[in-house]
């Protein structure tokens, strides 16, 4: 008998191999129908397709067979890549005329969705039909940065820390002259505030939305997420949710898990939540996601960023945090995808604009939280918008993180002093020129992948190119959010 094709190619760990066989067994006792088998794509939202159990049980050995069409799109659904050239658009042979890939559960993500009618949930990796892993795999790319981190002797740790708005739809805008077409996403739905005033942290603002985030916090709880915080954040129906620190992969994965689940939970109460960064509603600010980073040595399981007294970090978390600020703004597009997050970074907001390291600071892109034993020594990257990719923001960080090691990068002295002068740093990273500087960054396309790279500024260039064409010239940090912006990230993110 032949082999399949994950036992063919080698593609399931011993740990993987164990875990299918325990999902199945609780598909059984819960009595579950479908099962939703989905990866993550260029921007870190979720495809793919429901399987019956049987049709998963095949999965388990041969996989399943799916279009890889939507890495044509970009974020309006526009085709920007030919699929019927002679290598497809992107270089490659390979990927012309849109051939199926082969999504391969990874067991080990499996979650029973507790707001869906006998529903599972899991996440695939994709691979091309010769076993080849799929090479514009946001999950692939992160997955070989911290197999190099592994190497290096270190397991990656990192506790999240997101902004998102809570608003309450009026019109859900269905009429037929409203739902869009490719290239020209649907109108988003009208919302409402579901709360008023610029009262940060009030703890009546907390219980007038209650109701509906009682039902989030417990469904997210029944994931088994590692729920630490809810929070009532600075604008109107502004919230803020953190995690509390997981290894590895397990970040990204909870990431999407946690963004897909709010945005369910609430359209099936009627409210939308968006992780977009900045609404087109009046009174709503930038929201942010900080990514708190640590790494653990693998042979002592102890906190390798604790720092000695008087210093700030170790000496290899403070050459991590060299990495970080040296590749700060070629990194940026995966920090900072979207066109509308970079209207968070302005002087004066409590938001980083600037590429260095502090206690401190806010004005500065990496936050150091650390003290003499404490095992929670880590550092915080402000600068990350909460629409961003988990996998490429992640990686981003690993592969820096790693390169300012082998380099033993010095990242400078402390900057504990807010907005001191003007500082042109991410002026250096507005969208395009963020784009400019991964284009001439060796660096990311060997970690990345070249054909990844090339396959990125294609995807965000059109972005940009329809956004200027449709609003003109715009002052990011002065003009107020566009219709364009909206349309487009409002509801998708």
């Amino acid at each position: 008998m032949s082999k399949k094709f994950i036992e063919q190619h080698g593609l399931w760990t011993d740990v993987q191999k164990a875990a299918a066989v325990e999902v199945l067994k609780q598909a059984d006792q819960a009595g579950l129908q479908m099962i939703r088998l989905s990866w993550p794509d260029q921007y870190g939202l979720l495809r793919g397709k429901m399987l019956s159990i049987a049709a998963l049980r095949s999965a388990f050995g041969s996989g399943s067979e799916i279009t890889m069409a939507p890495f044509f799109f970009d974020t309006a659904s526009a085709i920007v890549f030919n699929p019927f050239s002679a290598d497809g658009g992107f270089g490659s042979a390979e990927l012309a005329g849109s051939p199926n890939v082969v999504m391969v559960p990874d067991p080990t993500t499996f979650h029973i969705l507790p707001w869906a009618d006998r529903t599972g949930w899991m996440l695939a990796d994709l691979y091309m039909t010769s076993g080849r892993p799929f090479p514009l795999s946001p999950r692939a790319i992160l997955k070989k940065g911290l197999r190099e981190l592994e190497a290096l002797g270190y397991d990656f740790q990192a506790g999240l820390e997101v902004e998102w708005y809570l608003t309450r739809i009026v019109d859900p805008c269905l009429d037929p002259e409203t739902i869009g077409s490719p290239g020209t996403p649907a109108a988003p739905p009208k919302v409402m505030p579901v709360a008023k005033g610029y009262s940060y942290l009030l703890e009546n603002h907390l219980d007038e939305v209650e109701p509906i985030m009682a039902e989030v916090r417990h469904h997210l709880l029944a994931l088994g997420l590692p729920l630490r915080s809810i929070e009532d954040e600075w604008a109107p129906s502004q919230m803020e949710t953190t995690f509390d620190v997981m290894p590895g992969l397990d970040v990204a994965d909870s990431m999407v898990l946690f963004r897909n689940a709010v945005k369910q939970i609430c359209r099936r109460r009627g409210y939308l939540a968006s992780f977009m960064c900045k609404p087109a509603i009046n009174g709503f600010y930038a929201s942010g996601w900080h990514l708190h980073q640590s790494l653990t040595a693998r042979d002592t399981g102890f906190n390798a960023f604790i720092p000695q007294q008087g210093e700030p970090l170790s000496q290899l978390g403070q050459a991590y945090v060299g990495g970080l600020l040296e590749h700060a703004c070629a990194a940026s597009s995966f920090t900072t995808p979207t066109i509308n997050g970079y209207r968070r970074r302005r002087p004066y907001s409590l938001a980083p604009d600037r590429v260095t390291w502090a206690k401190d600071n806010r004005a500065a892109m990496a936050r150091v939280i650390s003290a003499p034993g404490d095992p929670a020594s880590r550092v915080e990257n402000r600068i990350g918008e909460p629409a961003a990719n988990p996998y490429l923001y992640l990686a981003s960080q690993v592969f820096s993180g790693i390169d300012g090691i082998r380099r033993q990068r010095d990242p400078g002295p402390l900057q504990e002093t807010p907005y001191a002068s003007r500082c042109d740093d991410f002026d250096r990273t507005t969208c395009p020129r963020a784009l400019e500087a991964l284009e001439s960054s060796s660096f990311f396309r060997e970690a990345f992948g070249d054909e990844f790279i090339h396959y990125w500024l294609h995807l965000r260039r059109s972005e940009w190119k329809r956004f200027t064409e449709a609003e003109g010239e715009v002052d990011m940090a002065a003009d107020p959010v566009t219709h364009w912006e909206h349309r487009e990230y409002f509801e998708l993110f």
